[in-house]
């Protein structure tokens, strides 16, 4: 039984982790042989054209994964830190306000002010254009998150409340030394699905950032596929049809998303492993 159970998993894992391995192998395929051959698993004629063609620009791609690295762990940061104080005071039956906050998230999720009010308060008022800034705060807040930790704090027996506030301590000494140990799996849920909005994170850069070094890497590789893609549809017209006949358009994709998907591949393991230990982090102890 355990052999079949084992061989099962094996292959709902290989048909999870082959889309992106075969992502790889084509990234790293020559573009003739795939116009000519097809998508292959072996392919007839290997590249890394595809490579050299986006590495071209290989100081603004450092720069723009330094970018998208330092807006993913403040963002992260920023938002558990935000979300998991909103959620844990709108959890607590003793705050007098909870249902008016509560309402407030809530709201948010049903109604929003639009694209230009959004626009006009980032960049008007609070001055955040070409800032990172504008790439951290617009996302820093997610009611759906929200009402997660809420939900989960609910969860946390009352007794545990109770005897931090028998030895005296404060609300904000049981929340950092009592609540947030025991919340772990809901904080690693939240940063999870924090840290992949703002790697994924391209449409705030497209509003609010003009400076190519502020440029974040999946903003950078948009850039270079539009780019690409214009060759590509005026060649005829601008006399650029050799130039377009050598460009990697199909591998380079590949290549893109290679780049843009497997930082995070990378480190999923090592955070799965954290979330994997926050599930059995946290019990009353008798």
């Amino acid at each position: 039984m355990n052999l079949i159970l084992n061989v099962v998993v094996a292959i709902c894992a290989l048909i999870c982790v082959f889309p992106f391995a075969f992502v790889v192998i084509l990234s790293f395929t020559d573009e003739k042989s795939l116009a000519y051959h097809g998508y292959r698993l072996i392919p007839e004629k290997w590249s890394t054209y595809a490579y050299e063609y986006l590495f071209q620009n290989g100081s603004q791609l450092l720069r723009s994964y330094g970018v998208t690295i330092t807006v993913t762990v403040v963002g992260t940061v920023l938002s558990l830190l935000v979300i998991a104080l909103y959620a844990y005071g709108i959890s607590r039956s003793s705050f007098k306000y909870r249902s008016f906050f509560s309402f407030l998230a809530l709201f948010t999720m049903l109604f929003n002010g639009g694209l230009v009010p959004t626009f006009i308060v980032v960049t008007q008022v609070l001055h955040l254009k070409d800032t990172l800034w504008a790439l951290i705060l617009p996302m820093a807040m997610n009611a759906f998150y929200i009402m997660i930790m809420r939900t989960f704090f609910k969860g946390l027996p009352d007794g545990i409340i109770e005897s931090g506030k028998i030895d005296g301590a404060s609300e904000f000494q049981i929340f950092a030394r009592i609540v947030l140990p025991l919340s772990l799996p809901g904080l690693a849920t939240i940063g999870l699905f924090c840290t992949l909005g703002y790697w994924n994170d391209w449409f705030n850069a497209l509003l609010y950032i003009d400076n190519p070094d502020l440029v974040p890497l999946q903003s950078m590789l948009m850039r270079i596929e539009s780019s690409m893609a214009f060759i590509l549809q005026n060649a005829k017209n601008s006399g650029l049809g050799s130039v377009a006949a050598s460009l990697p358009q199909e591998t380079s994709r590949m290549a893109m998303v290679v780049l843009a998907t497997g930082p995070i591949v990378l480190a999923y393991p090592f955070f799965q492993r954290f979330f994997i230990q926050g599930l059995t982090v946290g019990s009353l102890k008798e």
